[in-house]
């Protein structure tokens, strides 16, 4: 496993992460077992940071992943994020409400101080009013956590956060259906030493190539019940498209995939080809698909042709579909 920076900070992680989301149940039922199979064979396979929330599961996602770290043979980076959960979005975020989110979330990781605590998709007016960042850098003074950041949903937040003093990395949607933010912020993100942190890598399994418009999830799946944004936004599932025409886009991209390589190791490791991230966090629902996503770190970098393809591709054919805030 390639390694790269979080940033400027200390924390020199591999290039493929895990993204935890779907140990809350949030992708359909998942047994304990099965989460703790998926991270093992994740950190055999060279994957050392993890990426979850307080609101995954109403935190199963976080104590599962305490239960790993508490026999794990190899150190792992866990990233974790507060403010969709607790009773505090959209308005009620204070000073104690964080604090108490970190101590629980310490709880249920077990750990002393939280790697990077990202605040989770809050309201930019949050943001723009700036305290709770202070209230993060004091946290971060008083040993409560090690590095904090952001999850944003658009370029516009994006572009705030990465001005803010103190902050480590950024989390934003991208993806070969998603391409905004290589110009709109990637280059600010390298200017500041800002590190990026990727989630949806593949368009909630869009860019795996194996669905059809008949393809059905389970009822707590979010891309069964959030499909049109109906629990929160959109651009969560499916990177915001309608997923029939979703299934089309990724058929025509289908003849673009090199020999060697599946549809969803392209679309990852695409997202490796950009300076500014520095690590892509594809969820697993089995130990063979954690290791097949740690494998998009040892292929090479995708053609110049081909990535010129992808851009051609997605300005005519995807970007005038993509629904919510972008």
């Amino acid at each position: 496993m390639k390694q790269r920076n979080l940033g400027r900070s200390d924390l020199r992680i591999g290039e493929v992460g895990l993204g935890c989301w779907q140990f809350g149940g949030d992708f359909g039922p998942m047994e304990d077992h099965t989460a703790l199979e998926v991270m093992t064979a994740a950190v055999e396979s060279g994957i050392d940071f993890f990426d979850t929330a307080d609101v995954y599961g109403g935190g199963r996602s976080e104590s599962l992943i305490g239960q790993f770290l508490r026999k794990a043979r190899k150190p792992v980076v866990v990233a974790t994020k507060f403010g969709r959960g607790g009773g505090v979005y959209p308005d009620r975020y204070t000073e104690a409400a964080l604090r108490q989110g970190v101590e629980a979330s310490l709880k249920r990781l077990g750990v002393e101080a939280l790697d990077l605590i990202q605040l989770h998709c809050i309201p930019l007016k949050v943001m723009q009013d700036g305290a709770v960042f202070e209230w993060l850098r004091k946290l971060k003074a008083a040993g409560k956590i090690r590095t904090f950041g952001a999850s944003v949903e658009t370029v516009e937040e994006a572009q705030l956060c990465v001005e803010v003093e103190g902050i480590t990395a950024l989390q934003i949607i991208f993806n070969i259906f998603r391409q905004k933010p290589i110009e709109a912020f990637f280059p600010r993100a390298i200017e500041k030493g800002v590190g990026v942190i990727v989630r949806l890598p593949v368009a909630s399994g869009l860019l795996s190539g194996k669905f059809t418009r008949a393809t059905q999830f389970a009822e707590s799946d979010h891309r069964n019940y959030n499909r049109d944004g109906q629990y929160f936004n959109v651009g969560e599932t499916f990177a915001g498209l309608p997923f029939e025409k979703g299934v089309e886009l990724a058929e025509g991209i289908k003849p673009l995939v090199p020999a060697g390589m599946s549809m969803a190791q392209m679309a990852l490791r695409w997202i490796l080809d950009y300076e500014a991230v520095s690590v892509v966090i594809p969820g697993a629902s089995s130990p063979a698909q954690a290791k097949a996503n740690a494998q998009a770190s040892d292929l090479a970098p995708l053609s110049v042709d081909l990535h010129q393809r992808l851009a051609d591709f997605y300005r005519k054919e995807v970007q005038d579909h993509i629904r919510g805030p972008y």
